[in-house]
């Protein structure tokens, strides 16, 4: 019989689990499990209390009925038996942390803390940690921290620190009752060996941590706040473990919930995005990957640290280990088309999709289409999430230009997509004034898999050629092939992942090319992208500010 490994994927809605041919790569099942409580961002289930703008959690529970249900669906799916599986890898959406108690739980399932909201885990795009974020940039630049030129002059609400001093600050009788704060990648792990082990992709990206120098100096967060100094050692851990390294064993309790052999390899937990790298066969630099769904991620590897203004990090050994991997990314990509077709399309469009036995977006793409470039008159601002690069700004919001009378819907739908691949450019473009090469690009996700025509897009405004990953499931195979690595050779696993890149990792023989017409059209139009990202987006005109405050203040 053959081996293979499982990669667990924790997504922003489900979570799947993946089993893989280790030798070849085939995927040879799959299973999905969407969250019971999906994304919490309107009331909290345990009260019904209505949670505050920009608030983005989820309940831990659903990550572990991801394990128990899809792993040994997965396996009967196959006919594979659990003595055949040598390793498992694990990936996560980030930054999304939680605090638990001693035993490892999760201080939402507790009845003492069920009902603050603090308690729950805080998914990553849960933006409501802006003000604390803001004080972080603000205190960084006044002591001239080194570590914020890592992360391109700016931290994130969405990211480890911001959300654990709104915790603090906000409830801090929680702050006091967590034993840790910990990604909830980490917290997987930590259920799968029983061991609490820290990976080197979250702590470098979204936690302001370095191979060199590890954390910030406990003066650095007693100037946050005093009661933060010794919030490494207190509420985290300085111990973080490198990226293909093996976290530990299978524990047995664990094993028998989800129908798996105990002591098969555990893989170091990882995030989403930097986990696909490798699956889309990327290990050398000058190749960027954009992993394309809810949100866009763009990662490339580099042989020495560089400063890109608003990149989300650029981490030693981050992604693949021997590299410096860097990452950017948009907040709000495929959230973007699906708030357009829940809420602007008219009945008879929905009538129509309906009658012919198509989805929405389906309909609206194949109108699109019949579009050329600039054709509409419309340009738009891909913010209805916020930027998470290169402004690193969670209050700004969407703009949409050059609506009349007779625009359409499917004019509309075109134009936010080439907002977003006017953004992706914008960070192109950002990497190579910074000295860091994006020869080629690499796309994975759900939206290289559905949407033709929002791929062309992106290699006429990009003017790169964009090849895809054989694999439609790449972040789960990604996971599987670092579960290989922790499985290791002598289990018919690999011992790095570049010996498993090059046996599990594969791209489709089609590529998108730029189409030079259409390339000299979106070059204008992206002139005029630039002009209203800055005015907007640097301060000239704050009025997206202005609006949201007085939103706020109304709300209240």
């Amino acid at each position: 019989m053959g081996k293979y490994s499982l990669g667990i994927d924790f997504g922003t809605l489900s979570g799947r689990a993946v089993l893989v041919d280790v030798e070849n790569g085939r995927e040879v099942a799959a299973s999905v499990y969407n969250y019971d409580s999906g994304v919490i961002d309107e009331v909290l289930p345990s009260t019904g209390e209505r949670l505050p703008h920009d608030w983005a959690l989820q309940d831990p529970a659903d990550y572990l009925r991801v394990l128990q249900t899809t792993v040994p669906a997965a396996l009967a799916e196959a006919g594979v038996s659990a003595d055949d599986v040598i390793g498992v890898g694990i990936d996560f959406t980030a930054c999304t942390m939680m605090p638990i108690d001693k035993a490892g739980a999760p201080l939402c399932f507790d009845p003492k803390w069920k009902n603050n909201p603090h308690a729950w885990v805080k998914l990553w795009k849960h933006h409501a940690a802006q003000p604390e974020a803001n004080q972080i940039n603000e205190i960084a630049g006044e002591r001239g921290e080194s570590f914020l030129a890592r992360y391109g002059g700016k931290i994130s609400s969405e990211w480890f620190f911001a959300k654990a001093w709104q915790i603090l600050d906000e409830s801090p009788e929680v702050y006091a009752a967590a034993d840790k704060l910990i990604e909830a990648a980490d917290w997987i792990v930590l259920q799968l060996t029983g061991r609490e082990t820290r990976n080197a992709c979250t702590a470098g990206y979204k936690a302001m941590w370095s191979k060199r120098e590890g954390f910030p100096s406990n003066d650095f967060y007693k100037a946050l706040d005093p009661r933060l100094e010794r919030v490494i050692d207190e509420k985290m851990s300085r111990t973080i473990s490198p990226m293909g390294a093996k976290a530990g064993e299978l524990i047995p309790e664990m094993a028998r919930k989800i129908g798996l052999k105990p002591g098969i390899g555990v893989a170091v937990g990882n995030v989403d995005a930097h986990v696909a790298v490798p699956a889309t066969t990327v290990v050398e630099p000058g190749k960027m990957v954009i992993i394309m769904g809810t949100s866009n991620c763009h990662m490339v590897l580099g042989t020495e640290p560089k400063i890109v203004p608003g990149m989300c990090g650029v981490v030693e050994d981050g992604i693949i280990p021997g590299f410096f991997g860097f990452e950017a990314g948009q907040s709000c990509v495929g959230d973007h088309f699906a708030w357009f077709v829940e809420n602007c399309v008219p009945a008879e469009y929905r009538d129509e999709a309906k009658g012919r036995g198509i989805s929405v977006h389906d309909l609206l793409t194949e109108k699109a289409q019949r579009l050329k470039p600039g054709e509409s008159g419309l340009l738009a601002l891909d913010w209805w999430n916020g930027n998470r690069s290169v402004l690193v700004d969670a209050d700004l919001t969407g703009v949409m230009l050059g609506c009349t009378l007779n625009t359409k819907p499917e004019e509309m739908y075109r134009a936010l997509i080439e907002a977003t691949a006017f953004g992706t450019n914008k960070i192109i473009k950002a990497f190579t004034d910074s000295g860091v090469a994006v020869d080629e690009i690499y796309a994975c996700g759900g939206l290289p898999e559905q949407n033709k025509m929002l791929m062309q897009i992106y290699a006429d405004v990009t003017g790169r050629e964009i090849k895809i990953a054989a694999s439609p499931q790449t972040v789960a195979l990604g996971s599987a092939m670092f579960g290989a690595v922790a499985g290791g050779k002598a289990a018919g696993g690999y011992d790095s992942i570049f010996d498993a890149a090059k046996k599990m990792a594969r791209v489709k023989d089609e590529m998108y090319k730029p189409i030079a017409a259409n390339q000299a059209v979106y070059a204008k139009l992206f002139a005029e992208y630039e002009l209203i990202h800055d005015y907007f987006g640097r301060g000239a005109n704050d009025v997206m500010k202005r609006l949201k405050g007085i939103k706020a203040e109304q709300a209240g």
